[in-house]
């Protein structure tokens, strides 16, 4: 009966650490493809569709998915910070590691976004630097602290000029604010605010290093 008991203990205990050590789900991603129309994103809602759709395809449609991009206000549309859209953390990527554990760290130097870390839906490593073809690019209309960048703010642009795309839904005139996902190309690449792009076509986009790709947050 002790032998019994005892094994009974040990397969408990062992339980309990397995639990402990439980992969974390999902709540961080970068798409695998984009639009396929540069910029044009369908609007927030048509990019939070995007993510929500991949995730699904990836087994993972238990949670409400926001892509991390900005809004300008405009047209009865009010200004949206991508920061605020995605929830309080903490988030983890398809392998289970952690990538931020909260919003403020997200936009400090110890959060985890790296090449290495920042996968698509399926777990795959997004191409960057040094990779053909790159797809560093990453869309977000926002400065590094995840807010609206300006058109005042983007250097050598006029105060006019867009930075979201005409709020993602121009896949041809504009710009947007891109990070690099891999943080290089530059001496303070930023993985969400590095710099303009040349304008919202597909074609402009993947010249510079980007494919019209974007981060998903699961909110909740």
């Amino acid at each position: 009966m002790k032998m019994v008991k005892y094994i009974s203990v040990g397969i408990g205990l062992g339980m309990v650490a397995m639990t402990g050590f439980a992969q974390q789900p999902m709540s961080f991603f970068i798409t695998s493809e984009g639009s396929g129309d540069g910029g044009n994103l369908g609007g927030l809602a048509g990019a939070d569709a995007h993510c929500q759709q991949l995730a699904a395809a990836a087994g993972q449609d238990d949670a409400t998915w926001r892509a991390y991009l900005s809004q300008a206000p405009g047209n009865g549309m009010p200004a949206v910070n991508a920061r605020d859209r995605i929830g309080s953390g903490p988030w983890y990527n398809a392998a289970g590691t952690y990538v931020a554990w909260d919003v403020d760290g997200l936009h400090e130097d110890r959060n985890n976004v790296r090449k290495a870390n920042a996968l698509d839906e399926n777990g795959n490593e997004v191409a960057g630097a040094g990779d053909s073809p790159n797809r560093h690019d990453i869309l977000t209309g926002s400065d590094s602290s995840g807010r609206l960048m300006s058109g005042s703010m983007v250097p050598g642009a006029g105060g006019g000029a867009t930075t979201t795309c005409s709020n993602w839904t121009s896949g041809d005139a504009g710009n947007a604010i891109v990070g690099h996902h891999d943080r290089l190309g530059g001496p303070s690449a930023s993985w969400n605010s590095v710099h303009s792009t040349r304008s919202c076509s597909q074609s402009d986009l993947e010249s510079t290093g980007g494919d019209g790709l974007f981060y998903c947050f699961a909110a909740d």
